[in-house]
């Protein structure tokens, strides 16, 4: 059952990280690499000065995807955090004498399933604001 709440979170990740690299992240690709062969068809340019060109047009993609892990980082560690607390509740539970095995496996999977929940239901607005935020790199 647990494996079956980890695919339902990393299925919807794995779906909003697929949409900000459709609508966002490849088309600041496509840019730099305009941008870069722009740099190497500039005959007046050094070949430091190509490179340099080169580098400053990678530059906003480096800190959209290094943003992006960032944040996807970020998720996983609160995502992390919940279930860490899931396994002390059953401790706890533990502690007071439930030993029944039946009823702390379900407990268990109930609170992992909020916790995937919770952490599904916030995507939508932490996708919005990476969107936002990756927009701003120029």
């Amino acid at each position: 059952m647990a494996e079956a709440i980890q695919a339902r979170v990393e299925n919807a990740v794995k779906k909003s990280v697929e949409e900000l690299d459709r609508e966002h992240l490849r088309k600041m690709q496509a840019n730099m690499y305009k941008c870069c062969t722009k740099c190497c068809e500039t005959p007046s340019y050094t070949m430091e000065g190509a490179q340099r060109c080169i580098e400053q047009c990678s530059l906003p993609l480096q800190q959209a995807q290094t943003y992006v892990q960032n944040e996807l980082g970020e998720f996983q560690d609160r995502l992390q955090r919940c279930a860490m607390q899931c396994q002390d509740d059953l401790k706890d539970l533990v502690a007071r004498g439930n030993t029944n095995e039946a009823m702390m496996r379900s407990h268990l999977e109930q609170c992992l399933s909020k916790c995937a929940d919770k952490h599904i239901g916030i995507l939508p607005a932490m996708m919005a604001r990476m969107k936002d935020t990756i927009s701003k790199y120029k």
